[in-house]
């Protein structure tokens, strides 16, 4: 996987785990729920077809997300991203400026 995928990949796994261990009161272990949506973000981003040109999910001009677990991440992103700042700060400054991205061409 690429280097900006993979942080991409840590991440959203970052957010689910902050997600998780406080509305699920998980300590160790994901909840089932979290970890079939972190096994899907993983299928979705390797399967990405713009690779290390992506822009953040959210200026996609491709949603690959079904409805539900688009609805889910949105619920995981709002909850998390505040928190990002503090718990991971260099992987959320990271994705701000994904954020700002333009979609590139392959």
């Amino acid at each position: 996987m690429q280097p900006r995928l993979e942080r991409e990949r840590r991440t959203v796994a970052a957010m689910l785990r902050l997600f998780c261990r406080a509305r699920h009161q998980n300590e160790g272990a994901w909840c089932t729920d979290c970890e079939e949506l972190l096994r899907y973000t993983e299928a979705r981003l390797s399967a990405c077809p713009f690779h290390a040109g992506k822009p953040a999910c959210a200026q996609c001009l491709t949603h690959c997300y079904a409805p539900k677990q688009r609805e889910q991440i949105r619920a995981v992103m709002r909850f998390a991203g505040p928190r990002m700042l503090w718990r991971h700060p260099v992987l959320a400054l990271a994705h701000l400026l994904d954020s700002r991205r333009l979609l590139s061409p392959r």
